[in-house]
């Protein structure tokens, strides 16, 4: 039994008559009069009485119709859910966000943006550092993310630059530089302990430190370490060091902490979207897609 079969005869329990069906069906009635009868063969029993003016189904023939009427558009909704599958419309998105990234207001519009246009999509958000993040596409727990990039990231991910900030300082309120709301020399901060994120948890913030202070020409005193920008902040507030932190963390009011601006070098961290480069879903290379909108959409508004 094939599609066709049950096409042809939905026709004909429809039209109630041979000819008619043949016509609405494009086909000569001959061939159609030899499928319907290969179906009921199939069958085992008719499916139609022929009559001089048509055909009647048969008890048989109005049980076989009650099953299979509604397979047109079970197989025209099946179609349609493949295709939207197939571009993306459906299915899920596992998104990663690097901690110092979800502050940044161009990360929240851009998920924004892929959810007004992929409303279909189940979309979940995982918070986690860059590297954790990175792993979590390799083993299949994320289909794409949000991250800083460095020269350790797999070469199974495909990573699409998405922009750069500034580090900024992040200074205890008593401190003695916090009373001077102009930009700070670095050279001013060499005796201080840096509090950062350990190397082996963020890569790229941590060397991004590092070489805004060999640029000013001192190593930095390594203070206590912090996994998450919250406790690099808190560490700050609890006057155990200073830090430097992505500018979009102006944007947290933290008792005790305040922001200051880098004087004398270019201090900038990138962020970047990533998805596996073997077989990534199409929600996640939709995701991307919307991201590089998003990025030639604002590198159009600074070029004004």
């Amino acid at each position: 039994m094939e599609l066709r079969h049950i096409r042809y005869f939905l026709a004909i329990a429809e039209e109630k008559n041979f000819t008619r069906a043949a016509l609405k069906l494009n086909i000569a009635q001959p061939p159609l009069s030899q499928q319907i009868k290969d179906l009921e063969y199939e069958l085992g029993t008719p499916l139609f009485h022929r009559t001089p003016h048509g055909a009647e189904l048969t008890d048989a023939g109005t049980a076989f119709l009650a099953a299979v009427k509604s397979l047109p558009q079970q197989i025209r909704q099946a179609k349609e859910a493949a295709q939207k599958a197939a571009k993306g419309e459906t299915g899920k998105l596992r998104l990663g966000v690097t901690g110092t990234a979800a502050l940044h207001p161009a990360i929240p519009a851009v998920i924004r943006q892929f959810r007004r246009r992929y409303p279909e999509v189940e979309l979940t958000i995982e918070e986690a550092n860059s590297l954790a993040l990175a792993q979590g596409m390799l083993t299949d727990r994320l289909d794409a993310a949000i991250l800083r990039p460095s020269d350790p990231d797999p070469k199974t991910l495909t990573i699409e630059h998405f922009l750069t900030e500034q580090l900024v300082i992040a200074l205890p309120s008593a401190h003695p530089l916090a009373r001077d709301t102009s930009a700070i020399n670095m050279l001013a901060l060499q005796q201080e302990p840096f509090i950062m994120t350990p190397r082996s948890l963020a890569v790229s913030l941590h060397d991004a430190v590092v070489a805004v202070c060999h640029a000013a020409g001192f190593e930095p005193i390594e203070g206590q370490p912090a996994p998450q920008i919250a406790s690099i902040l808190s560490m700050v507030s609890a006057e155990l060091g200073i830090s430097l932190v992505p500018e979009s963390m102006r944007q947290l009011s933290v008792k005790g902490v305040v922001f200051r601006t880098i004087a004398d070098t270019a201090s900038q961290v990138e962020l970047a979207v990533a998805y596996p480069s073997r077989h990534p879903s199409q929600p996640a290379l939709n995701f991307a897609a919307v991201v590089r909108q998003q990025k030639s959409a604002r590198e159009a508004l600074l070029a004004e």
